[in-house]
């Protein structure tokens, strides 16, 4: 396992739990080796390496350095946040050293590691094959088929996970919408509550509403956090994708683009609201710093 963060770390440990041999490497040199040459030397061919690595030039860079160190017959799993289009590269790299690659998607954040993570492959049948113990380790338990699936060919793990944030972002969002609302001064007291009592039986209840629930019995009011939210890259790239395809993603796009304006502390494009409502209405603009609310007249 290369990179012991977050997720490589607890998903090395639920490795282990299950039975696997598992040789962790970080940069850190938190890790039971020192370097990526001390790691294949500690693993017996045929070689599996799964990297847990943050995406772009860090990935890149991993592959480079195992292509030149693994043999004929290995194999490199990518299991991070790596855009689809590199795993093509990654595997015409590695395969010209008879090298084989497969990259997957994994879900699950910190949980993990005891829920076990939802998994989505992509790769030659053979190689998923070869995965399928380790895939078994990592994923809840229950049917196979509702925790893992063989997405595609090269490439498919990493698109699948894309659109499965994609989606999150617009689920997280309806979520927060609503909580917004909530709060916003109507009749509703207790906004946790409603929000609890929304997690068993109701058309809205998910993980992530168990999530939000937990977050308001930490922090009722959640004054322990600003309203900052950074995006990971993924809903991005699935905004591109929906570019490409003609596909109308406006739940998604709309979710990705209220965590941009969610980093503005005073929005330039709502200052030229304000100054054309103020052109062509007459209505009046607040200096820099004034806090009261316009009630919502004109246009």
């Amino acid at each position: 396992m290369v990179g012991l963060g977050r997720m490589g770390g607890n998903m090395a440990e639920r490795l282990r739990a299950a039975g696997h041999e598992v040789v962790g490497y970080a940069n850190d040199g938190s890790g039971d080796v020192q370097s990526l040459g001390e790691l294949v030397k500690a693993l017996a061919a045929p070689r599996t390496v799964w990297l847990m690595v943050p995406s772009g030039e860090p990935t890149h860079s991993t592959v480079r350095s195992l292509a030149d160190l693994l043999e004929e017959g290995d194999l490199v799993v990518d299991g991070g946040n790596s855009r689809f289009t590199d795993d093509t590269e990654h595997a015409e790299l590695l395969s010209g050293h008879g090298v084989h690659y497969a990259d997957c998607g994994v879900s699950g954040g910190v949980w993990g590691r005891t829920e076990g993570y939802g998994l989505m492959a992509g790769g030659a049948d053979a190689d998923i094959e070869r995965l399928m113990p380790v895939f078994d380790a990592l994923r809840p338990e229950g049917p196979r088929e509702e925790g893992f699936a063989h997405a595609g060919p090269v490439g498919a793990g990493h698109y699948a996970k894309m659109v499965h944030n994609g989606v999150e972002y617009g689920l997280m969002q309806a979520y927060a919408e609503g909580y917004e609302l909530l709060s916003a001064g109507g009749p509703v007291t207790d906004v946790g509550a409603v929000m609890k009592a929304w997690s068993r039986g109701t058309v809205v209840r998910s993980w992530l509403l168990d999530l939000m629930v937990r977050a308001l019995e930490a922090d009722p009011h959640l004054d322990q956090i600003t309203g900052y939210a950074e995006d990971s890259g993924e809903g991005r790239w699935t905004v591109d994708e929906a570019i490409v395809h003609a596909v109308p993603l406006p739940v998604i796009s709309a979710a990705l683009f209220a965590r941009f304006a969610s980093r503005q502390t005073d929005s330039p494009a709502m200052k030229a609201v304000a100054a054309l409502r103020a052109q062509f209405g007459g209505h009046a603009t607040r200096k820099a710093g004034e806090a009261a609310n316009e009630p919502p007249t004109g246009g």
